[in-house]
């Protein structure tokens, strides 16, 4: 038993030792040293790594802001008002606009899209070297009804190939426009057509499949509406609107191709109904919030819900669609904006991701 007990002692007090001697080898440079090492990982990154997506509009810093002086936040309250009252505020160019068919002889409904480098005004005098369908960002809006034919004719006149991917669409495999998969890409100079029936009722969008994270950003994507989606209460509606959002590349933070303040206002009569249907063409999610009116979420990527329920913000996911039912029934200005705010607002006021809804 004595044995036992010595062995046990001996265990422990080296036990003891080896902890005290672990401990005293810990290094003990002050927490500020400490947090700078930890910090000098970051400093390896590549200039703008990190950058905010609204460092632009300097909406991170207090110094940025005036805050420092007695009277500094003048300037920065003056500077916000300027821009926020300037909307909305006229650029060239309007995207998403309605591209009229060629009816062929057998009734197939004919479109052409011609994807090409175009100057862009994204707002005023901010002009990007964007590449477009049909000369607009977003390209065109394509409609048709169910039952119909499509033929869509797409001309390259970019500097590299491309393909279109006609996003949640029944059709053919050989139709779905990825390159090295179902297709050759479309190299610069040619074309290529799709055809395909239209078998269902789709709320979506088309884009490029060829070097998405460039082409799409640069504004190679465009609506699609076959059909109609049907409101839960046969709700009459007034007016059917569709908001594309973007937040990468040279198109950068835009609502339909435009940023604050050159985005255009929703106008309704009070007592509308207004069916909107977010498509998210960009690389993050985002919660889109509408002042003073709830939202009547109708459908998810086009397919109809069979219980709709309401919010105030919609987080829409890149590449998802939704569609909302909106009454307007509380009269006045009612902001309509990304609830991220540095994709919203900053120093300098609003921008990027912020339009209104007008209720008169």
């Amino acid at each position: 038993m004595d044995g036992a007990r010595s062995r046990v002692l001996v265990a422990a007090f080296a036990f003891a030792v080896a902890l005290t001697v672990a401990l005293w080898t810990l290094p003990r440079g002050n927490p500020a040293e400490a947090s700078h090492s930890a910090g000098s990982a970051h400093e390896a990154e590549p200039a703008g790594a990190a950058a905010s997506p609204a460092a632009e509009h300097d909406g991170t810093s207090h110094e940025a802001s005036g805050a420092g002086g007695a009277d500094g936040w003048k300037a920065m309250d003056d500077a916000m008002a300027k821009r926020d009252k300037s909307f909305p505020a006229a650029t060239e160019g309007q995207g998403g606009q309605d591209l009229a068919p060629k009816v062929l002889q057998d009734g197939t409904k004919e479109f052409h899209l011609t994807a090409k480098a175009v100057k862009w005004e994204v707002e005023p005098g901010k002009v990007v070297d964007a590449w477009g369908f049909n000369g607009m960002v977003p390209g065109p809006t394509i409609r048709a009804d169910v039952g119909d034919k499509v033929r869509i004719v797409v001309k390259n006149e970019l500097p590299e190939p491309t393909s279109v991917h006609w996003h949640g669409i029944q059709l053919p495999n050989r139709m779905d426009g990825v390159p090295n998969v179902t297709q050759d890409s479309i190299k610069p100079g040619k074309t290529f057509a799709y055809e395909f029936p239209v078998t269902r009722i789709a709320d979506t969008w088309y884009h490029s499949h060829y070097n998405g994270t460039k082409q799409v950003s640069s504004g190679l994507w465009g609506a699609i509406q076959f059909g109609d989606v049907p409101t839960p209460h046969k709700e009459k509606v007034a007016q059917k609107q569709i908001i594309q959002i973007q937040d990468a590349g040279v198109i950068g933070m835009t609502l339909n191709g435009k940023s604050f303040p050159a985005t255009r206002p929703l106008k309704a009569r009070v007592g509308d109904w207004v069916q909107v249907t977010y498509v998210n063409a960009g690389t993050m999610a985002h919660p889109m919030h509408l002042h003073g009116v709830d939202q009547v979420i109708i459908a998810k990527d086009g397919f109809p819900l069979e219980q709709t329920y309401k919010a105030d913000t919609v987080n829409v996911a890149p590449g998802e669609r939704y569609t909302v039912l909106i009454h307007a029934d509380q009269p006045g200005k009612w902001i309509w904006h990304c609830h991220i705010f540095p994709h919203s607002e900053g120093s300098q006021g609003m921008f990027g991701l912020v339009m209104e809804m007008r209720i008169t």
